[in-house]
């Protein structure tokens, strides 16, 4: 298995000047990323939360690639929306799902069937035209000119190392460095400014 921090480090060079919502990853894309103002680094809103985020980016501005980093969690609690993303089928949203198989962010209780589920094929299912599976950072790195040389919605599903934390909410290290207001002032700017240019 890849941990996140490799498998997004492998990642980043393809970002270019695509908005990137990097979920409940934020804290390992922080450091990585070349273009903070349009990462749209909102946290954890209510689960679920972030590919409906990114659809809407997505649809809302069809001139941009939209990056979705996702997790299985997130997933689990809004199935739906993976028909609603093939429905809709934004040639310009790339949806990578990060599955480690536990709910990290609450103490690492352990995701339900998690051994067993395929994202990928649930995603085809659904009627994503395109759908990959990565266990190994090798295989993945491999495959992503592939992945982000053809039009989307796609779905890249990679398993994870679990890497669980377990303090308290309250008393964790807080990796976004803006506020979620400042976080929506700055992406407005930037796409201002990539329409004018």
């Amino acid at each position: 298995m890849m941990h996140t921090a490799e498998m997004m480090k492998v990642f980043a060079p393809y970002r270019g000047d695509a908005i990137l919502v990097p979920g409940r990853s934020g804290r390992y894309w922080i450091t990585l990323s070349d273009n903070q103002p349009l990462d749209v680094e909102l946290g954890d809103p209510s689960m679920g939360g972030h590919a409906g985020l990114g659809l809407g980016l997505a649809l809302a501005r069809p001139d941009k690639r939209v990056m979705l980093f996702d997790s299985e969690g997130d997933i689990l609690m809004s199935l739906g929306i993976l028909a609603t993303v093939a429905e809709q089928a934004p040639p310009n949203l790339y949806h990578f799902l990060i599955d480690n198989g536990v709910y990290a962010t609450t103490g690492g209780q352990p995701v339900p069937n998690a051994d067993n589920i395929q994202y990928d094929m649930i995603a085809r299912g659904c009627g994503y035209p395109r759908t990959y599976a990565f266990t190994e950072i090798g295989d993945f790195e491999r495959a992503l000119p592939e992945i982000m040389g053809k039009p989307g919605p796609v779905f890249t599903a990679c398993k994870v190392v679990p890497e669980i934390e377990n303090e308290p909410i309250g008393r964790r290290r807080r990796w976004q460095t803006r506020t979620r207001d400042q976080v929506v002032v700055d992406l407005r700017s930037a796409l201002a400014t990539t329409c004018r240019a």
